[in-house]
């Protein structure tokens, strides 16, 4: 157990660091995410924290979010119009939702779907690739986004990654907040 809470802690602290390394070199991390395309074979995620999310300041197309206690960007979006909190994490290759929250939200998934092998911060997890039709935050809306979805038991927060942030014009942490802008 105890091997786990530092596993965890330190998946945490490298996922923290991630706004930071961004701001310091956007042209890398621009680089390293379109070259590995929308491959839903490697995700990672904190998968074990649990999100309270953030109040929302909406500016035009642009939404603030600010950061919790923890260095976490957690925040209340819309998938197909149905409210689901979630924590942004840059560190996941694509959005990732678990089963139940695909169902609350119109996804219809049968066992047969779970087909690919993903990587997260909890070991290894079947999951099923998806579309989301419309994720929205704030006034920022994307349409057909590409996300995976894990097992309830793989997953507990739904995680917000870049195959919704790199369709952005920007995001930028600074400060303790979460620029993002459409």
């Amino acid at each position: 157990m105890l091997r786990n809470l530092v596993i965890m802690g330190a998946v945490a602290a490298l996922l923290a660091s991630f706004p930071a390394l961004y701001q310091a070199n956007p042209d890398a991390f621009h680089a390293l995410f379109a070259s590995r395309g929308t491959n839903a074979g490697h995700v990672i995620g904190d998968a074990g924290v649990e999100a309270q999310p953030a109040a929302v300041q909406p500016l035009g197309r642009k939404v603030v979010v600010p950061s919790d206690g923890r260095g976490h960007y957690a925040a209340t979006f819309r998938l197909n119009g149905r409210q689901v909190d979630a924590l942004v994490d840059t560190g996941a290759t694509l959005v990732a939702i678990n089963a139940s929250t695909a169902r609350r939200i119109g996804i219809s998934l049968n066992p047969a779907d779970f087909t690919h092998s993903v990587a997260t911060a909890n070991g290894p997890a079947r999951a099923a690739l998806a579309t989301i039709d419309r994720l929205e935050i704030g006034r920022i809306s994307l349409d057909d986004v590409q996300a995976v979805v894990l097992d309830d038991q793989a997953l507990q927060t739904s995680l917000i990654g870049m195959s919704f942030l790199n369709r952005l014009d920007k995001f930028q942490a600074k400060d303790g907040t979460l620029l993002l802008a459409q």
